[in-house]
């Protein structure tokens, strides 16, 4: 639960930063993206919202995750199909594993990353600013449900 706090907080001080203001609608989602389990979409917090905000549009939560999103306080993973979920836990690089049926998408903690990326610049000559690593797999629940 700190982890949730500090993620919050720490958005909500960016938001003050930046001069803007802290509508119950913008924090609201800002509460959803820090805790950002299972990496929501913009759809998803939209229906998360839809009790508490049922004239909020679904225009408002995309424009105020992408303000969010433009203070590099959360991270857009866009897939081939078209869609984008959201990470405001770890507003970082760093790798999902998704399930290609259900579309589960978790964090594994790969403490590698760090010496793969060293080794790529190295192998390279790029400055990595930047990375991707998704894996792509069927999650124990819905093996479970195939067998």
């Amino acid at each position: 639960m700190a982890e949730f706090t500090d993620r919050y907080d720490t958005i909500v001080r960016r938001l003050r930063e930046a001069e803007l203001k802290l509508t119950p609608q913008r924090l609201a989602i800002t509460k959803i993206l820090a805790k950002s389990e299972g990496h929501p979409s913009v759809e998803r917090i939209y229906q998360q919202l839809q009790d508490a905000f049922p004239t909020m549009s679904l225009a408002t939560v995309y424009r105020n995750i992408m303000l969010i999103k433009s203070l590099g306080e959360v991270l857009e993973l866009g897939f081939p199909d078209g869609s984008n979920r959201y990470d405001g836990n770890k507003p970082y690089p760093h790798p999902h594993v998704v399930c290609i049926r259900c579309k589960t998408i978790i964090d594994p903690d790969l403490a590698s990353l760090q010496d793969m990326t060293a080794e790529v610049a190295k192998e390279t000559g790029f400055e990595i600013l930047n990375h991707r690593l998704d894996f792509f797999g069927v999650c124990p629940n819905c093996r479970k449900r195939a067998d």
